[in-house]
């Protein structure tokens, strides 16, 4: 074994943690494993101390690297757990410096033992005000989607995020970078890009000339005429600029899908949360991105039991679904984040967080169903994912069989399993 990572939270962690075999296998470190670990949930941080007590149950010589959020905004909660050898910061851990200086803390504690407060590598992460582009190449080999990151930090500070303290500010990868990743993965072969980041309608900020996400968006479609499907993660739509909208509606390259980032449908719960958009702004804004593509689908991230939320502001939260035409939904129960203000507002009951919870997956699943029904008898742009899934160009899952990773075929709708399409292809 040389270097596994297991991973844990967003998309983004999922690409950072192949930067991180990268940069780890290059240092020379060997046999460990890296734990990049997500703290936007008091549940995603306790998932990665089980994990790490399994492992080594399992495992008794393993040696484990704790990384991501959960290890820069609690690095020492980690450090003091006898099961890992370190803790490396949620920026450190993209870059060989950091993963050579581990190789040998590793190596002194293997012959000396090491105390807690030396196994903690986390610098501030808030002094961090550049980021380079990091071109994966090993591990996309086949893969069709694949995400290329041009953003990460956030400079809000909703009352309910620890993330910012995670990830810092606000930084973006200039165009030209993104550019040049975004050819040569579709040199390589790669049927869909997905921009990602952490606040991803932030980007350019940062930047000489502060471009936004929409000129991005149209320098890649304008300057990789042969990039066949381009996808954007997780948006904060009040951010949204005119450009991203014109792109959406008027080049089909870019996919009519897209997920905002609402967390409630009540004003004062998200004047509470210190969202920077009213319930009026989100109907608005997906009213407006249907007029310009009128076959677009939203889905959404959504919170259940935010602090001081009453039986009546849950339920405009609940009608957003509606309200919006909002097919594939995310719901976070509440969870109070140590260090944010909201851990010290009057808290809901966790019994009411939890049903309010199931509440909202309930009417996501129906609001599901109702997006696979009517996809019936449509014709759609299917990427095959694997032998057994594909994805339209609406992300809604279809029902493969012996697929070809990497095709992009097109296929009629014949029906769906309540959860995924089924479909034939066209002759």
């Amino acid at each position: 074994m040389s270097v596994e990572v297991v991973t844990f939270g967003c998309r983004l962690n999922a690409f950072e943690s192949e930067v991180i075999r990268r940069e780890a296998e290059s240092a020379g470190v060997d046999d460990i494993v890296v734990i990049n670990s997500c703290a936007v949930t008091n549940e995603a941080v306790a998932q990665a101390r089980q994990s790490i007590r399994k492992l080594k149950r399992e495992r008794p010589g393993t040696r484990i690297v704790v990384t991501g959020c959960a290890a820069q905004t609690q690095a020492s909660m980690f450090a003091e757990m006898p099961e890992v050898a370190r803790v490396v910061g949620n920026d450190d851990k993209l870059h060989g410096a950091a993963w050579r200086d581990t190789r040998a803390v590793l190596d002194r504690a293997a012959d000396f033992g090491i105390s807690s407060e030396e196994k903690i590598a986390v610098a501030d992460i808030m002094t961090v005000r550049e980021m380079a582009p990091h071109l994966i190449d090993g591990f996309l080999t086949g893969l069709p989607r694949v995400f290329v990151q041009v953003q990460n930090g956030c400079d809000h500070r909703c009352t309910f995020c620890i993330i910012p303290y995670g990830r810092g500010n606000s930084r973006s990868v200039p165009m030209g970078g993104v550019i040049d990743q975004v050819r040569a993965l579709v040199a390589r072969g790669h049927a869909e890009i997905v921009l990602t980041g952490v606040d991803l309608t932030s980007y350019g900020a940062d930047l000489p000339g502060t471009p936004k996400l929409g000129t991005l968006v149209k320098r890649i479609l304008k300057h990789v005429p042969e990039l066949r499907r381009l996808r954007i993660s997780s948006i904060d739509s009040i951010e949204a600029d005119r450009d991203l909208l014109d792109a959406i509606g008027s080049d089909g390259r870019l996919m009519p899908h897209l997920h905002l980032s609402l967390q409630a449908g009540d004003d004062m719960i998200l004047k509470r949360m210190k969202r920077r958009h009213s319930r009026a702004d989100a109907v608005a804004f997906c009213a407006e991105v249907r007029r310009l593509r009128p076959d677009i689908v939203f889905g959404a991230d959504i919170i259940a039991g935010f602090p001081t939320e009453t039986e009546e502001m849950f339920a405009r939260s609940q009608s957003l679904v509606e309200d919006c035409g909002l097919t594939f939904l995310h719901v976070f129960p509440y969870s109070p984040r140590p260090g944010t203000p909201a851990a010290r507002m009057p808290q809901v009951d966790g019994r009411v967080i939890k049903e309010r919870a199931k509440r909202l997956r309930d009417t996501g699943e129906v609001a599901l169903r109702r997006r696979l029904d009517a996809e019936i008898g449509a014709t759609r742009s299917v990427l095959i994912e694997s032998a057994t899934q594909g994805r339209t160009e609406h992300f809604v899952p279809v029902v493969i069989v012996d697929g070809v990773a990497g095709e992009v075929r097109a296929m009629t709708m014949t029906g769906h399993d309540g959860a995924r399409l089924l479909a034939v292809p066209v002759t």
